[in-house]
């Protein structure tokens, strides 16, 4: 397929992209996203293949990691576009980055009936730099599912896909989940993070699947989903701080399992 290039602003396909790239209503009424920026962009072609839609700056031609992956899009059934820098700037939210953009499609997913294996459950968590923090380190201490509230930010939001770093692309996301059902029907515990609990994360034996559930950034868990929860723990820290950043406390929740179920 050949390489299109757009010059007007005017056009109705960049007129579409710039309704994707600044408007998360835009988005979900699609059904796609943005992926924007090299490493998204080679981190989608390798886990999950091509995209539907390829773009790059003018510029950007000239660098020899965008040709190649312009190449190999325009090879397929990818449609390539080209558009001037200032265009291109329109609808990237990456500041001196690599201009190259990737329009996919968002999966849609059915929702399992029970929750069998690690997961973790998160209850209006609004910072999409937490969200994607948080389903990078799911994806790097092998947990596969994230099931989301509604309330929560949009999975697939630009500034959360940057965040993620490409996780999004290595496990499950579940939005607008019934927490509460989902919690009453699982067959595992159920673990829920709290500055108030007693029970410290240590004390738990983690080498068996665990449901991780954690809540907004100022509120927490809200009370009902934490009186559903098997356990509440609290994370011991030494400092004179109330509290971790939820991003952080999933982190080290995430790699003490992965600690108890590697040194078994």
């Amino acid at each position: 397929m050949t390489t299109k290039i757009i010059s007007s602003r005017d056009n109705p396909l960049y007129k579409e992209l710039k309704h994707l790239a600044t408007s998360s209503q835009a988005r979900r009424k699609a059904g796609r996203t943005l992926l924007d920026g090299i490493h998204l962009c080679e981190a989608y072609l390798q886990q999950v293949g091509l995209p539907p839609l390829c773009i790059a700056s003018e510029t950007a031609l000239l660098n020899g990691e965008v040709t190649v992956i312009v190449q190999q899009c325009s090879d397929s059934h990818t449609q390539c576009i080209v558009l001037p820098d200032a265009l291109f700037h329109a609808l990237s939210q990456v500041e001196h980055g690599i201009d190259i953009l990737f329009v996919i499609d968002t999966p849609e997913l059915t929702e399992p009936q029970r929750l069998l294996q690690s997961a973790v459950l998160l209850d209006k968590v609004q910072d999409p730099g937490n969200f994607g923090s948080i389903v990078r380190s799911a994806a790097a201490a092998g947990i596969k599912q994230v099931f989301c509230s509604a309330g929560t930010t949009f999975a697939w939001s630009p500034k959360v896909m940057r965040a993620g770093m490409g996780a999004h692309f290595l496990i499950e996301i579940f939005e607008n989940v019934d927490l509460d059902a989902l919690i009453v029907r699982a067959d595992i515990p159920v673990i829920a993070t709290s500055s108030h609990a007693e029970k410290r994360l240590y004390d738990l034996d983690l080498t068996q699947p665990v449901a991780w559930l954690f809540g907004h950034e100022g509120q927490g868990v809200t009370e009902h989903l934490l009186a559903l929860a098997t356990h509440q723990i609290t994370i011991p820290h030494l400092g004179a701080i109330e509290s971790l950043n939820v991003a952080a406390s999933s982190a080290v929740c995430f790699f003490e399992q992965v600690r108890q179920q590697t040194s078994h």
